[in-house]
C-alpha cells in the first residue's frame, strides 16, 4: 500500500497533468473570443437582445477559425506549409523538435521511425535506452533516460551489436523508468524473446 504522502503527490500530479491542458486551452478560447469582438459587433444588432450574441458570435467565429485552419492542414498543401512554418519557426525553438516528438509518440500518432525502445549495452550493465537513428554504417545513435525523469538523460553512439531493439510499446518503457526501474523484467523478456525468435 502506498504512503498517504506519495499517494498525495501522485494525485495531485496526476490531476494537474489532466487540468493544466483543459484551463490553458479555455484561457486561449476566451483570449481569442475578446480578440475578435470588434468584428462581431455589426452582427450582434441583428439578434435579440436577450441572447448573449456578442460571445455566442464570437465562439463561432473562433470555432470557424480553427475548422478552417484544422481543414487546411489536412490538404497536401497544408501539410507542406505547416511544415515549413514549423522548420522555420518552432524548431528554432529549444526543446520544441523532442517535445513535439516525445508528445507525438505518447500520443501515438508519430510517423518518425525514432524512440524506439531498446536495451543499451552501457560498460557491463543493460539500460533502457531509445533509437534516435540508425547510421549507413550500422552504428546508432540512442538516447539513455534518466530515472525517475526520462525527459533527461544522455547520448551515447553505440555499434550496433550493443543496440538491443525491444518490441515493447514507447510507454512501457517510460512506465518503468518514471517507477525508479519497475516492470525492467518485461524489457528484458522482450529482448530475449527476440533473440530466441
Amino acid at each position: 500500500m502506498k504512503s498517504p504522502s506519495k499517494y498525495l503527490v501522485t494525485s495531485i500530479a496526476s490531476g494537474a497533468l489532466i487540468v493544466a491542458p483543459i484551463y490553458l486551452s479555455l484561457l486561449i478560447l476566451f483570449r481569442a473570443m475578446q480578440a475578435v469582438t470588434g468584428v462581431v459587433q455589426p452582427f450582434v444588432k441583428l439578434l435579440p437582445e436577450w441572447l448573449p450574441a456578442e460571445r455566442l458570435l464570437s465562439l463561432l467565429l473562433v470555432l470557424l477559425v480553427c475548422f478552417i485552419i484544422g481543414a487546411a492542414v489536412r490538404t497536401t498543401a497544408g501539410r507542406a506549409a505547416r511544415e515549413r512554418f514549423e522548420k522555420s519557426v518552432f524548431e528554432r525553438i529549444p526543446g520544441y523538435a523532442l517535445f513535439r516528438s516525445l508528445t507525438q509518440q505518447l500520443a501515438g500518432t508519430s510517423q518518425e521511425n525514432v524512440w524506439k525502445p531498446a536495451l543499451a549495452e552501457i560498460e557491463d550493465a543493460l539500460v533502457p535506452a531509445f533509437i534516435i537513428e540508425v547510421f549507413d554504417d550500422g552504428r546508432h545513435t540512442v538516447f539513455v533516460p534518466a530515472a525517475p525523469t526520462p525527459l533527461s538523460g544522455s547520448v551515447y553512439i553505440l555499434t550496433s551489436e550493443r543496440v538491443h531493439p525491444i518490441d515493447v510499446p514507447f510507454t512501457s518503457v517510460i512506465k518503468s523508468l518514471s517507477r525508479w526501474g519497475s516492470g525492467s523484467k518485461e524489457l528484458v523478456a522482450a529482448m530475449k524473446d527476440q533473440k530466441v525468435a
